[in-house]
C-alpha cells in the first residue's frame, strides 16, 4: 500500500508539472485593481475573467463601471497604454414617475411579490408601461443605490456606479442607461405610448404626447404619443427649460445627484 501511494504521488507530481498552465502575473495585478463587485457590467463572469480579457484586448479598459475612470486610469498606467476617458458616465433612469397614488388599478395584485411575476398579468395595474414597484431592480443592485418609494423605483445617484444591473432586472425595460453629460440631467420619465386621453385616465404624471416640448426645443421630438429627448443634443438652455416648464403632466424631470424634486402636474387639459 505504501508503494502504491508513493507511485501515485509521483504520477500526480509529474502530471502537475507537465499540465501546469502558465498564468500571466499581470492578471493578478489587474484583478487587484478591480472592485470585485461581481456586477457583470463589463460583460464577463467575474473580475478575474475581465482582467484576463483586458490583457488580451486593451480596448476593454474602462468597461468596469463600478471602478469608473479612476480604476481605468490605474490599469492603463500599469499596462503603459493611453485610453480615452472623456466620455460621459452612463447612469440609470427610471422611465416612470408615478407613485401608487398617481395610478389607476383594476384590482389589487396578490400574487408573487416580484416584478417578473406581476408583469405576466394584464391587470397588475392599468398602465402597462408603469413601474410595478416590487423591487427586482433594488435586489439586483449590489451597491444599495435603488429603493422603492410608494410603489416607484428611485435611484440614489450618489451611490450608483452605473453597472446596469438594475436595467437588466426590469421586466418592462423601464430602466435605461443614459449618458449623463450634465448634472442634473433632463429626461422624459415615461415610456407610455397610449394616446393622451387614455394615459390621463390611467396615470396623473404620464406623457400625453401633446408635443409642447418639441415646440420649445429641437432636442425634443414627439412621436407614437410619447416625447423623446435627444441626449446628444441636450444642453442646459432657456429653450429646454421652457420645455420642462410647459410639460402639463410634469413627465419631464431632472435626474442626478443635484436634481430638484419633480414638479406636480398642471390642471388637466383636453387631449386627443
Amino acid at each position: 500500500m505504501l508503494g502504491l501511494a508513493l507511485a501515485f504521488a509521483i504520477v500526480l507530481l509529474i502530471a502537475s508539472r507537465r499540465l501546469k498552465v502558465e498564468v500571466d502575473p499581470r492578471v493578478e495585478q489587474v484583478a487587484g485593481l478591480l472592485p470585485h463587485a461581481g456586477c457583470g457590467a463589463c460583460g464577463f463572469a467575474g473580475c478575474d475573467q475581465y482582467a484576463q480579457a483586458v490583457l488580451n484586448d486593451v480596448q476593454l479598459i474602462g468597461k468596469c463601471a463600478p471602478g469608473g475612470t479612476e480604476v481605468a486610469g490605474k490599469i492603463a498606467g500599469m499596462l503603459n497604454v493611453q485610453i480615452d476617458s472623456s466620455g460621459p458616465p452612463s447612469r440609470p433612469v427610471v422611465l416612470c414617475r408615478a407613485h401608487t397614488a398617481d395610478r389607476t388599478y383594476y384590482a389589487a395584485y396578490r400574487g408573487i411579490p416580484n416584478c417578473l411575476a406581476a408583469n405576466t398579468l394584464a391587470n397588475a395595474q392599468a398602465c402597462r408601461f408603469g413601474c410595478l414597484g416590487f423591487g427586482d431592480c433594488m435586489r439586483a443592485c449590489k451597491f444599495n443605490a435603488l429603493r422603492i418609494v410608494d410603489g416607484l423605483a428611485s435611484v440614489n445617484y450618489k451611490k450608483c456606479t452605473g453597472c446596469g444591473a438594475c436595467s437588466k432586472a426590469c421586466p418592462r425595460n423601464l430602466i435605461v442607461m443614459v449618458p449623463f453629460h450634465h448634472d442634473p440631467m433632463m429626461v422624459v420619465a415615461c415610456s407610455s405610448r397610449e394616446n393622451g386621453k387614455t394615459t390621463r385616465a390611467m396615470c396623473q404624471v404620464g406623457c400625453i404626447g401633446c408635443g409642447l416640448c418639441s415646440k420649445q426645443s429641437d432636442a425634443f421630438q414627439a412621436e407614437d404619443n410619447l416625447a423623446r429627448l435627444d441626449y446628444v443634443k441636450y444642453e442646459p438652455s432657456g429653450q429646454n427649460e421652457a420645455a420642462y416648464s410647459k410639460c402639463p403632466t410634469g413627465a419631464i424631470v431632472y435626474r442626478g445627484p443635484s436634481a430638484p424634486a419633480p414638479r406636480p402636474p398642471k390642471a388637466k387639459q383636453a387631449t386627443s
